[in-house]
């Protein structure tokens, strides 16, 4: 096998590269996605907060101000993470051309940064799953306390009447 040259170990080294900047693209979609859900957050949080001072408090607003801080300060170690796991993979894409540059052999140091950067991510992922399931809990504890809408309750009635007229 002959000798690399110096594109060709370049080259070589924007290959191995490339796994990790692919790694990060889908990070930055991720990112996004859990940015927005932060901002929905923190909007409704002033919502509630305006309504609270033209209206007496009711503990309803209380909790789900609390349940909001919650999932607020869960998506924000969500990004943490997965902010933390991009600048994981950079430091392995950067490794990978130092080694290849000064000839020396960095993998062991780019595995590492790695498998750092993953378990980072997963991490992330699983206080982002956290958060969405406390959101989604939120939208059940609300629809089993509220009443239907009128328009909801009128057609049920009307199916009830229906049937019993029907069965007679």
């Amino acid at each position: 096998m002959p000798p690399e040259t110096g594109v060709t170990a370049v080259a070589h080294v924007i290959q191995l590269a490339v796994a990790p900047v692919f790694l990060l693209l889908c990070l930055g979609s991720i990112l996004m996605v859990m940015t927005n859900r932060l901002g929905r957050i923190v909007d409704r949080a002033r919502a509630i907060e305006r309504e609270a001072e033209r209206a007496p408090a009711e503990a309803r607003a209380a909790i789900e101000m609390r349940t909001l801080s919650h999932r607020g300060t869960l998506i924000s170690r969500s990004i943490s993470l997965c902010t933390l796991t991009a600048l994981l993979l950079c430091g392995v894409i950067v490794v990978l051309f130092v080694g290849a540059f000064l000839h020396r052999d960095t993998s062991t140091f780019a595995a590492w940064l790695f498998v750092a950067g993953m378990l980072a991510f997963v991490a992330g992922l699983l206080l982002f799953l956290r958060e969405v399931l406390a959101a989604t809990a939120w939208l059940r504890i609300g629809l089993r306390h509220s009443t239907a809408p009128p328009v909801v309750a009128d057609a049920t009635r009307s199916r009830r009447s229906a049937r019993a007229t029907a069965s007679t």
